[in-house]
């Protein structure tokens, strides 16, 4: 099997590059667990080095992904909401129940449109600055963009162009990041778009 990356090892530290403010972070996901015969998602930095990971443990929720870095702490926790309509999810920081930061929702798509999820802060009160991104593009052709809501452009998913002698199919792709956007927080926008737009099978087999 061709390697991901050359010098990827599970041992390596969770530490993202210290990149100047103007540079953006290019992440390599691998849609594959570092567990043998796991589903979930490897993500190295771009010296190779693991930054993020996602297993599908047996024992884990059905409804519940949890983001880690490269030693297995808790990150994120995305959550499938109760008793709602649609695909509509909660991120929660670390392993938190309850105060979620972001609520992702599946766009209902209509004719001409490009959209996939909506994304929102979850603001306490009636603040009304919440922070909110829209995504779109084509996640089955990994061909997508995350932008605020001014429009700007903070992360893109794409095809990762092989290296000589080396095949990478879907399962293997880009993630850029742009400065001000938590890389993190960009996975997590990744993973809840494989779950609701991946055909051939999510993360969480139900």
């Amino acid at each position: 099997m061709a390697k991901v990356h050359p010098s990827a090892t599970a041992s390596s530290r969770p530490s993202l590059p210290a990149l100047p403010a103007s540079e953006a972070a290019s992440l390599t996901v691998w849609r594959k667990s570092l567990v043998f015969h796991r589903h979930g998602f490897t993500v190295f930095d771009a010296k190779g080095n693991l930054a993020f990971r996602v297993e599908n443990y047996p024992s884990a929720s059905r409804a519940e992904i949890v983001l880690m870095d490269a030693d297995g702490k808790p990150l994120l926790t995305i959550r499938r909401k109760k008793l709602s309509l649609g695909d509509h999810w909660l991120i929660y920081d670390g392993e938190a129940a309850t105060n979620p930061q972001f609520a992702v929702k599946k766009h209902v798509n209509l004719i001409g449109s490009r959209s996939l999820v909506h994304v929102t802060a979850c603001c306490p009160g009636a603040a009304k600055s919440c922070l909110s991104y829209e995504v779109e593009g084509s996640y089955s052709r990994r061909c997508c963009t995350v932008y605020d809501h001014r429009r700007r452009q903070l992360a893109q998913i794409m095809r990762k162009e092989a290296s000589p002698g080396v095949a990478l199919g879907a399962d293997v792709f880009r993630l850029i990041v742009e400065p001000g956007l938590d890389a993190a927080f960009a996975m997590a926008v990744v993973i809840l778009l494989d779950q609701m737009f991946e055909s051939r099978g999510s993360i969480l087999r139900v």
